[in-house]
C-alpha cells in the first residue's frame, strides 16, 4: 500500500538523469557521474537508474525515505516510457500486464499500454539504432517493484527489445518539462 511521506524538512531533488551517467555520485568505467550537476550537498540517490536509462531519479538527504522508496513493501510506483524494436502488439502487452518470467523471476502485474512518441522529447545523444525496414513503438509501463533492468528484459521477453528507456514518473511526481541534467527542489508530497 503506498504511503504518503511527510517532508517537511528533508530535501529531494527531482532530477532527469541523462543518458550515459550513473546514479551514483563517482565515474566509473569511464561513465559520467552525478558528481557534475552542481547538487546540495548530503543528497543520494533514491534508487537507481542503469547509465543507459533516462528520466526521473529522486535524491535526498533523508535515509527514512530512501528506506521507504526502495521498499517492496510499500508498493512505490514508477512510470516508465519505453521505445522498443517493432510495432509492439495488444498481446504483447497484455502478457507484460499480467507478469512475465525473466531469469526464473515472474513479475508482478502492472499497469501498461501502448503510448504515443513523447512530445516535446530530447535528442538522445547517442540517438538509438535506426533501421529503416524495422519500425519502432513506444509502451509505458507502471511498475510497483524494481528488479535489476527489469522494464527491458520484460519488453525482450515479450519479442519487442526496448531501445531507449526513460522513467517518466516517481510516485505521484512526473518528470514534467525537465530536460537531461536538470534538476528542481520537490515541493510536492512524495508517495
Amino acid at each position: 500500500m503506498p504511503v504518503i511521506f511527510n517532508h517537511s524538512k528533508a530535501m529531494i531533488i527531482l532530477f532527469n538523469k541523462p543518458f550515459g551517467v550513473l546514479s551514483q555520485f563517482t565515474p566509473e568505467a569511464g561513465h559520467r557521474a552525478l558528481d557534475e550537476f552542481g547538487f546540495p550537498p548530503n543528497v543520494y540517490a533514491a534508487g537507481r537508474l542503469d547509465h543507459d536509462s533516462e528520466g526521473a531519479l529522486l535524491l535526498t538527504d533523508d535515509g527514512r525515505l530512501i528506506k521507504k522508496l526502495l521498499d517492496p513493501k510499500f508498493e512505490h510506483p514508477r512510470t516508465y516510457l519505453a521505445q522498443v524494436d517493432g510495432q509492439i502488439t495488444q498481446e504483447a502487452v497484455n502478457q507484460l500486464k499480467r507478469g512475465v518470467t525473466i531469469k526464473g523471476y515472474r513479475t508482478k502485474p502492472c499497469q501498461a499500454e501502448i503510448a504515443s512518441p513523447p512530445e516535446n522529447l530530447w535528442e538522445r545523444v547517442p540517438p538509438i539504432r535506426y533501421r529503416a525496414n524495422i519500425p519502432t513503438s513506444w509502451v509505458r509501463l507502471t511498475l510497483t517493484e524494481g528488479k535489476n533492468r527489469q522494464v527491458r528484459r520484460m519488453t525482450a521477453a515479450v519479442g519487442f527489445p526496448t531501445l531507449r528507456l526513460i522513467r517518466v514518473q516517481i510516485g505521484n511526481i512526473p518528470l514534467g518539462d525537465l530536460q537531461p541534467g536538470e534538476w528542481r527542489i520537490v515541493t510536492e508530497r512524495v508517495i
